[in-house]
């Protein structure tokens, strides 16, 4: 074993002398001196580094420089992963530092040993793991000599709202004031402005000097792809086929998915797969496999990472969307460590937010889970077994996984005490046991935004860096952009895309004047602008304004009339999106579909509806077009809505180009269902045929023959193709009923102001205009008249019912707010 330092004349040794002598650097990284200066001097420190960016120096010179061996103590790192003390323990004992360790994965000889040289100032540094503390009488041992100096690694393990909570973290404040006058360190790579306020007050840092810096990475190519599931395997392994982009480490969301793609890489390259449910000689096997070299990709769960220092990843891919971007970005902070340019991709779709809540609830039991374990703990220590066994004597079957978690919970929030065999008992309040439940719900809403914030993140439009450089709150960064990522360098990761034609220029230009002056819900600017009946062709235009800065997209949201909160996408325009020019908006990359880098393209999935080859119009096909719009228009006015819910322009072009003679030709073509071959049919034949369509033919149509010609075609049309809401009765209204409908929606305008809603919330256009038709003055007429249900009854019905007797009375409209 490798001698201990000399301590002679170390106090009068610089910092910067020390860090060339022991460690063989001659400059410190950016910002590792400051940090080191301060913990020199005896203050405690909050240091948020990213992974990679040297913070373990930052508490190993200043131990060093305090005296280490033989002068003022010995440097106690308190760390949760056996892996990440044996690294660094190795890598100081290489460096001619004396290093001890106290964890499980050593014998209880080796452990007394270490506790033996700690006593004796033989150690420079001992690295323990956090339960340790809750073994009896070790931290007193600890205390007989006060260490030079407490470092508590991945410190973010200690807050409730951190994205990787360990209850025995939370515990380590009450040991420390027993090791003072030693300086706290607390160091983490992932923590945001609440954590690390958390993290302070926890561990009870006395004005702690704090360091939150260094999270922009210039060498890193930062993506994300939304690409569904089945496709991600065949992504990952198409992107990593060049053998530049190699070594790489692949995450993903379970065992099994990790064993699956592992098999599927390694018919190209060498490749593993590391997780937790590995035998420990196997997951060791792997990751020196993977250090060495012999192994190119490394396909793990979270399991793997912490503790691996391999400075030559190039790409680091997420096949499932990560729970929180803390966690992202940690996984993310392995690529590129040797300043190399490096790739991270994200490929991520909607239904992983229903992965990732799965594992919260699984993670997390329901609150009446605890409460049940809670009501068996006594005074008197039982094992989990004989837990088990009390919980089924009262009747209460629960699973060995759910007891666990759910005990861990509770002492999580002080209501259980677990010693370090894992023998529980009921805690002792410290934290207040009247408070436990909204502490539990508190920690499961934070894991819910955690989710919301990564989600948010991955549909994001700003530069990727900075959002991340932001959610870290940094402040030293200046916060522009990288120049990298799929924001600022689009068309990388397999995404096809292109640069507006002049076509879509108008488009994006109407976009744009329909936000002057406003922010608009991203709904409402479709339906009013009404450019395009593809709404994932409106995103896309919406998606390259973002990302080009003309427009900002933000979550914001609203009350229901039941009182549900509801989110939604909200678009402003920005600053430089007022009056761009051609050369602005040539900026704009309008992104296609992802899984067309994949040679998997819409084309060759099956539809039922019939396609229609494009040709150019005649004059005939442009005379019925003409003819077609008028009609559209026409009841559309009447029924007080949009003309695209009669049916879009693409579908008026499909009717033209194929000029349908049946209700079994119109039906096949693609934009008509059942319901509005039903309501519209015959007069869409009607007008294909040169006749002139009216509202007699429809009602003698439907009178005669309901849904009769579509299902004496299609039998079976009803039990595969979901039943399509019936088109608004057309209304006309004589002089009263107009003044009656223009009273209702001054009323409605004044409701919608008071709740904070959009009108059409209260009541939309076309049941007012029904109203005014029918003029019900009672609460039972007012039900009779289609579309308004029991809930706005209930809500609005007298007030509504108060204006067709002409007594807006403004007590009884309050009274039904």
């Amino acid at each position: 074993m490798p001698t201990s330092l000399p301590t002679e004349n170390r106090t009068h040794e610089s910092l910067a002398e020390l860090l060339h002598r022991v460690f063989g650097h001659r400059e410190f990284r950016a910002h590792q001196r400051e940090v080191c200066e301060a913990a020199t001097a005896g203050r405690d420190v909050l240091l948020v580094m990213p992974t990679g960016a040297g913070k373990s120096l930052c508490y190993q010179l200043p131990t060093l420089a305090r005296g280490g061996a033989g002068s003022r103590g010995t440097g106690l790192v308190i760390s949760p992963l056996i892996a990440l003390m044996d690294d660094q323990a190795t890598k100081l004992s290489a460096l001619g530092c004396r290093v001890a360790r106290v964890h499980s994965g050593l014998s209880r000889e080796a452990a007394r040993q270490a506790c033996r040289d700690y006593l004796a100032g033989e150690l420079d540094f001992l690295f323990i793991a956090p339960e340790r503390m809750r073994v009896p009488g070790f931290p007193e041992m600890l205390a007989k000599r006060k260490p030079a100096l407490v470092a508590i690694d991945e410190a973010h393990c200690i807050s409730a709202w951190g994205h990787d909570f360990r209850p025995d973290y939370r515990t380590l404040g009450q040991y420390l004031p027993m090791l003072r006058p030693a300086p706290i360190v607390a160091l983490t790579a992932t923590a945001t402005p609440t954590v690390q306020k958390d993290i302070a007050a926890q561990l009870e840092l006395q004005e702690p000097a704090v360091f939150i810096t260094g999270f922009r990475r210039n060498n890193l190519a930062v993506e994300a792809v939304e690409l569904s599931k089945p496709q991600r395997a065949e992504f990952a392994a198409k992107l990593l086929m060049d053998a530049s982009a190699r070594p790489a480490i692949v995450y993903a969301a379970s065992r099994k998915d990790a064993e699956e793609i592992a098999g599927r890489l390694g018919k190209h390259f060498p490749a593993a797969a590391y997780h937790a449910g590995l035998m420990p000689e196997v997951r060791e096997r792997v990751q020196t496999a993977f250090l060495s070299g012999k192994l190119d990709v490394v396909v793990a769960t979270v399991a793997f990472g912490m503790g691996v220092d391999k400075a030559d990843v190039r790409t680091v891919v997420h096949v499932a969307l990560p729970g929180s971007v803390e966690a992202y970005y940690q996984e993310i902070g392995r690529a590129g460590r040797d300043g190399e340019m490096s790739r991270t991709v994200l490929l991520y779709s909607y239904a992983d937010r229903r992965t990732q809540e799965f594992f919260l609830e699984k993670n997390y039991p329901a609150v009446s889970d605890l409460e049940r374990v809670a009501m068996v703990l006594g005074e008197e220590p039982v094992d989990i077994e004989t837990l088990q066994r009390a919980l089924g004597k009262k009747g209460v079957a629960m699973e060995r996984e759910t007891l666990e978690r759910a005990v861990e919970k509770l002492h999580g929030v002080g209501v259980a005490e677990v010693d370090f065999a894992g023998v529980v008992r009921a805690g002792d309040g410290r934290r207040g046991l009247a408070t436990w439940k909204s502490g539990y719900d508190a920690q499961v809403s934070a894991r819910r935004s955690q989710i919301d914030s990564m989600m948010a993140y991955a549909e994001g439009h700003q530069c990727r860096m900075v959002a991340l450089v932001r959610h870290f709150g940094d402040a030293s960064d200046r916060q522009g952009p990288c120049g990298h990522c799929d924001v600022c360098k689009p068309g990388g990761a397999g995404q096809e895309g292109h640069a507006p034609d002049e076509s879509e220029r108008r488009e994006l230009r109407r976009i744009l004047k329909g936000l002057e002056g406003r922010g608009q819900s991203l709904g409402k600017l479709f339906t009013e602008l009404q450019i395009t009946s593809d709404r994932k062709r409106f995103d896309a235009l919406i998606d390259g304004l973002a990302r080009a800065g003309l427009v900002s997209i933000a979550n914001d949201t609203f009350t229901n009339p039941e009182g549900k909160e509801i989110t939604y996408r909200k678009a402003t325009i920005t600053f430089e999106g007022r009056e761009p020019d051609d050369a602005t908006l040539a900026t704009v990359w309008i992104r296609g579909d992802a899984a067309r880098g994949l040679s998997v393209t819409k084309s060759s999935k099956k539809t039922a509806k019939k396609s229609v080859v494009e040709r150019a119009l005649t004059k005939e096909d442009e005379e019925l077009e003409a003819r077609l719009r008028k009609w559209r228009s026409d009841l559309a006015k009447k029924n007080g809505a949009p003309a695209f819910t009669v049916f879009a322009d693409s579908t008026m072009r499909t009717i033209v180009l194929e000029r349908p003679r049946s209700m079994e030709e119109l039906f096949r073509l693609k934009g008509l269902g059942p319901a509005k071959v039903e309501k519209f049919g015959a007069e869409i034949l009607a007008i294909c045929r040169g006749e002139e369509a009216s509202a007699t033919v429809r009602e003698t149509i439907t009178k005669a023959s309901p849904r009769e010609a579509v299902q004496r075609s299609f039998p079976s049309t009803e039990a595969v193709r979901p039943k399509e809401k019936e088109a608004p009765i057309a209304v006309e209204l004589n002089d009263a009923q107009l003044a009656l409908e223009e009273k209702l929606k001054a009323w409605r305008k004044e409701e919608a102001a008071k709740t904070g809603l959009p009108s059409f919330f209260v009541l939309s256009d076309t049941v007012l205009r029904a109203i005014a038709a029918a003029a019900p003055e009672t609460i039972e007429g007012l039900k009779s008249v289609r579309g308004v249900g029991p809930e706005k009854v209930d809500k609005f019905g007298a007030a509504v019912v108060g204006i067709c007797r002409g007594r807006r009375s403004a007590g009884i409209v309050r009274g039904w707010a």
